[in-house]
């Protein structure tokens, strides 16, 4: 096979392949196939790891039947041997072996680490790719760096695709990587992607950097590398197919912010009503990394969590008034010449699911908490009239609050003299498990609770509310409304409030039935 016709198969798979494959796992021949067979309906790009099965030997007749059965489908065969973060315990040769046969069984694309590229003959490269195109591949489990270096190293051998793979340990890691891809992608075909969590940026735009395509795995637990994004998601949430130079890039940035149901309600609206966006989880873990990696990428919209809704501020060109008095921002927009403008909408998250069921004004209302969503309910329900009480765990938060909004302090000791209209949660205690409450059964005297933890959908606050005859409004309800005024600042669009709020409804049904032992019923309320 000579240069012209290795260049011609390059751009024959780059045009043709999908942006997504699967990687498929499994224990045993059988069971490899069976996956691959319920997969083909919907994803005709999968990865079989062979280093995955104690004999992948064994498999090699029955993947040659289901390549002739399934001929539109494009299989990646790969034998990653133990020392190159694969399972093939095998020698070099043996590994070789497996993917030549693997080849000559239909595999069309053959991955080889560059390790095992540079422990054999030249020849033995170019066999494998007399009937595959050769995948050359590279993979640093502990840092994206030397990039340049690692190209210029694999450019030695010829292959139809050099995949480059890093470990994000910052977010700016993927700006890193992607420059890397719109610089050398012209040149060559590249595939590249920074593995971790904070790399899930680079599995999602990658492909509109230049990378010819990306790995999604199959389940959730059956993830091939640290921090891989289902197949399911980067199709159906993240939109991957359609991602263009000209989609706008929104995210959530919080530490930690793997917990977060933003990235499924946002794309999930901007699905609805038409928009050419993404939205991604941002795990920041300084404010410096994040504000490097908005001005770089670059990010259109920020939706901000715990623990910057406060140190943001001082980073922002401009505030709306809400953000300015409660010096909190929970949502930023990045203008076309780069300045930064804060606005607060956990004010209409608190706001709205209120309005809706009593009159603010005049209201007696407890508020839990002197954090950044704390601040923003105060100053909120002062601004329509409340009669506001502030009760947190360590008191000098709390007084400089109290001050500042005019409020009252309250001391937990004095909880059982007072009767309120609207207890409000602004904790994050409770978060993800139903056995914590910043409250216990007997200090609970209100009308109302509402907890802004959304996750699970029914705390324990909230069950010892409902035991004390209380009516009790979810956290869903505040996170789903400001959610919908964030999207309505960013796109000029009415928010799809019904639609955000069933699929935070669906996301927490489907994640609490995953929490729950086999054989024990879900609560779901």
């Amino acid at each position: 096979m000579n240069a012209s016709s290795n260049n011609y198969i390059s751009r024959f798979f780059h045009t043709r392949l999908p942006r997504v494959c699967v990687a498929v796992t499994a224990s045993d021949s059988s069971e490899l196939i069976e996956k691959a067979e319920a997969l083909v309906r919907d994803n005709t790009f999968l990865e079989f790891r062979l280093d995955y099965l104690p004999k992948p030997a064994l498999v090699l007749p029955k993947i040659k039947d289901f390549t002739e059965y399934h001929p539109h489908v494009f299989v990646i065969a790969t034998c990653r041997r133990e020392n190159n973060g694969g399972k093939f315990r095998g020698s070099v040769a043996s590994q070789l072996e497996i993917l030549a046969k693997a080849s000559a069984a239909g595999c069309q694309l053959i991955d080889v680490e560059i390790e095992t590229a540079l422990k054999c003959k030249p020849q033995q490269l170019q066999q494998l790719r007399q009937k595959s195109a050769l995948i050359l591949s590279s993979h640093d489990f502990r840092s994206t760096k030397k990039l340049e270096e690692t190209l210029e190293k694999m450019t030695a051998f010829d292959a139809d695709f050099y995949k480059i793979v890093g470990t994000a340990t910052t977010l700016y890691d993927n700006v890193v990587m992607m420059k890397f891809l719109e610089k050398h992608s012209d040149k060559h075909s590249l595939v590249g992607l920074c593995m971790g969590e904070q790399g899930i940026i680079s599995r999602v735009l990658g492909v509109r950097a230049g990378s010819a395509f990306t790995f999604g795995a199959l389940s959730s637990e059956e993830k091939t590398a640290p921090g891989q994004v289902t197949a399911q998601e980067l199709r159906n949430t993240y939109r991957i197919e359609r991602i263009d130079i000209a989609t706008k890039v929104y995210g959530v940035a919080g530490d930690p912010v793997a917990h977060s149901l933003s990235p499924a309600i946002m794309n999930a609206a901007m699905r609805r009503e038409n928009v050419n966006g993404v939205y991604v989880a941002l795990h920041a873990k300084t404010m410096k990394d994040l504000l490097a990696c908005v001005r770089d990428i670059p990010i259109h919209g920020l939706s901000i969590t715990m623990p910057y809704k406060e140190t943001i501020v001082s980073h922002l060109d401009n505030t709306d008034s809400q953000t300015t008095k409660s010096g909190a921002c929970n949502t930023v927009v990045r203008s076309q010449d780069g300045k930064l403008y804060g606005f607060n909408t956990d004010s209409a998250g608190i706001l709205r699911p209120l309005e809706r069921r009593i009159t603010i004004d005049k209201a007696k209302i407890l508020v839990l908490g002197a954090g950044g969503a704390a601040r923003a309910a105060v100053f909120a329900l002062k601004e329509r009239g409340a009669e506001v009480y502030i009760l947190n765990r360590t008191a000098a938060p709390a007084q400089k609050l109290a001050r500042s909004a005019r409020a009252r302090l309250l001391k937990k000791s004095d909880l059982k003299k007072h009767t309120f209209d609207v207890i409000i949660n602004a904790t994050p205690v409770g978060m993800g498990n139903h056995r914590e409450s910043p409250l216990n059964a007997d200090e609970i005297r209100a009308k109302y609770v509402f907890d802004m933890v959304y996750d699970p959908r029914e705390t324990r606050l909230l069950q010892l509310a409902k035991e004390k005859g209380a009516e009790v409004i979810p956290g869903i309800e505040m996170f789903v409304h400001q959610a919908a005024r964030q999207f309505e600042i960013w796109t000029g669009k009415p928010a799809p409030w019904d639609e955000m709020l069933n699929v935070v409804d669906r996301a927490l049904q489907d994640r609490a039935a995953a929490q729950t032992p086999k054989g024990a019923k879900t609560k779901v309320s």
